[in-house]
């Protein structure tokens, strides 16, 4: 492929790889970094710290972490198991599905049976309520 333009090797690729074929801004730059002597086929490092990736594992401690304290920060769990703020923020309201309410970690949604429980509680506290306040009003306090 010597000598020949990168549209020209676009096309043969094309014609050989069908839709598998890389895109002409990709045989372009190829073109340009072997023009310039760079023949290497390995991609190369990339600065920073690599990405971390999300595994059962990593989600299992941030879990337990909120289990044993409910107000513990993200910040606070990143700098335990040793990963961003932003990493630990989408595992807790992606993967957990919890969020924060009044600086503690609460699932976003009860569940049927969790909801009639809340439910019944309060409408219990509401009828204590009412009877103290009947029983203050008939006292004449």
């Amino acid at each position: 492929m010597q000598g020949k333009a990168p549209k020209e090797i676009h096309a043969i690729l094309t014609e050989t790889l069908g839709a598998h074929a890389p895109s002409y801004a990709t045989v372009k730059n190829w073109v340009a970094q072997f023009k310039c002597g760079d023949f290497s086929i390995c991609d190369v490092p990339h600065p920073g710290k690599p990405k971390t990736v999300i595994t059962q594992e990593i989600i299992d401690q941030i879990h337990e972490l909120i289990l044993e304290d409910c107000w513990i920060s993200a910040k606070s769990i990143a700098e335990q198991l040793g990963i961003s703020r932003e990493r630990v923020g989408t595992i807790i309201h992606k993967d957990l599905d919890m969020h924060k309410l009044s600086a503690k970690w609460v699932l976003k949604c009860l569940n049927a049976d969790k909801k009639n429980f809340n439910s019944a509680s309060r409408l219990s506290n509401f009828w204590n309520f009412f009877g103290a306040i009947q029983m203050i009003s008939c006292c004449g306090w």
